[in-house]
């Protein structure tokens, strides 16, 4: 029998550098890898990767051609989400609040969900839509 033992989030970004910078001093992610174009973070057991989607070759090409071809098109920068579950999602919207990284949506603070979670969001550089939460229960 096979388990499936842990999921990661790749969020396609602008510019890794940039957006290595911003979850580094903004969202309190450490980095454990960063190269051209990618990126390893993490803070405690949540880990995101990142991958430079900053392919600029689509403005060139005919209408009828596949606007995907690379992968790695700009357009899709800001396209992803992820959830990530956290034990004191107050504290840490706290902390994201100062930093104002909060989605317009979170401004007004963490919300109780009709699926049992307490969650707000945030975006990254690009839009990518980070929300974290805890279980109500838990």
């Amino acid at each position: 029998m096979v388990t499936l033992t842990q999921t990661i989030p790749v969020l396609p970004v602008r510019d890794a550098a940039r957006a290595v910078d911003f979850y580094r001093d903004r969202l309190g992610f450490d980095v454990i890898h960063s190269d051209d174009g990618f990126a390893v973070l993490r803070r405690d057991d949540a880990e995101l990767h990142l991958w430079q989607a900053g392919d600029e070759s689509w403005r060139d090409r005919s209408p009828s051609d596949r606007p995907v071809s690379s992968g790695a098109e700009s357009f899709i920068a800001g396209t992803a989400s992820c959830r990530i579950a956290v034990d004191e999602v107050d504290a840490l919207y706290g902390e994201y609040r100062d930093r104002e990284v909060l989605h317009p949506v979170s401004r007004e603070g963490v919300t109780d969900t009709d699926f049992g979670t307490r969650e707000f969001a945030a975006l990254d550089l690009d839009g990518n839509l980070l929300s974290f939460f805890r279980w109500r229960d838990a």
